[in-house]
């Protein structure tokens, strides 16, 4: 069975298409088909203006329709489709979901920042944890960083945070917010066995490939410490051109690098693996769930 899942995000839409296999024992495997993304940015219209401007809306409506082709050129039985943090605010986001639903059929769910952490780490990461750690959970995206916190296997902490990339290249992110998340994650992880981070989203995917580790190998709290102080001390332009990073990439991977080191800091946590995950994957386990 083919299923896909879209994430309109803060900084791009992804579209997941992915092939549902169960063999003859019932286990499941989930095989990516293509994962499509378009950097939108509509986070720089909402955390702004407080809505989604005309030429972004039209951005919007062309890459519905495309991923609508695309699903149909799959052949795709099912979908799933939400919004996040930059949808969340937007004034004009009904209008904007009524008129994709009316042009694609296309039915889009703007979801809270509690509900997006749960289908982050709903990708069945728990599964893959010893009982020999704590797990720091971070998805940080252009709006919002989602934590949750495991312990023993089991989830006793979840939040989503205001703070995202391009709240944070907007200069809209207080030291409030900042205490607030240290003070959550010191106070969650006191007393707690060992730490170690998980991150999903983007940008640690690329700060992963730039390491060139091996799959399943972690990343230490000071080579991502290394990567914000050297990206950092560049330019947008020496960014692209020197590392080779797209545009889209090159303003946002150090505001999130920020994120990341500050979590695992205020968590003591000294390493963070990359599954290289995200909300599309957990949307499409959560639809498979739904659809069975």
């Amino acid at each position: 069975m083919k299923l896909a899942a879209i994430d309109i995000g803060s900084n791009a839409a992804r579209l997941l298409i992915a092939e549902v296999i169960v063999d003859e024992k019932k286990n499941t495997s989930f095989n990516k088909l293509n994962l499509i993304r378009v950097p939108l940015r509509l986070g720089f219209d909402v955390f702004e203006t407080g809505e989604i401007s005309k030429p972004r809306i039209g951005m919007v409506m062309q890459t519905m329709k495309a991923y609508k082709h695309l699903m149909n050129a799959y052949d795709v039985e099912h979908l799933k489709a939400c919004a996040t943090s930059a949808m969340r605010d937007a004034r004009n986001a009904g209008d904007i979901i009524r008129k994709i639903k009316l042009e694609t059929d296309i039915s889009i769910e703007v979801i809270s920042g509690d509900t997006e952490a749960n289908l982050v780490y709903e990708n069945h990461v728990a599964e893959n944890m010893d009982k020999d750690h704590s797990y720091l959970y971070i998805d940080v995206g252009g709006g919002s960083t989602e934590l949750s916190f495991f312990t023993n296997g089991i989830l006793i902490y979840k939040k989503s945070f205001n703070i995202g990339t391009i709240r944070l290249l907007k200069g809209m992110v207080k030291e409030w917010q900042w205490e607030e998340m240290k003070e959550a994650l010191k106070a969650v992880t006191k007393g707690q066995k060992e730490v170690v981070a998980i991150g999903s989203g983007g940008n640690i995917n690329k700060v992963f490939s730039m390491s060139k580790r091996k799959d399943g190998k972690p990343l230490s709290l000071e080579l991502l410490k290394d990567y914000y102080k050297e990206l950092g001390s560049v330019s947008l332009e020496d960014r692209i051109n020197q590392y080779g990073l797209r545009e889209d990439r090159a303003d946002v991977i150090v505001p999130a690098l920020q994120i990341y080191t500050n979590a695992m800091r205020w968590a003591a946590a000294e390493e963070i693996y990359v599954p290289k995950i995200g909300l599309a994957d957990g949307l499409i386990r959560h639809l498979w769930d739904e659809v069975k």
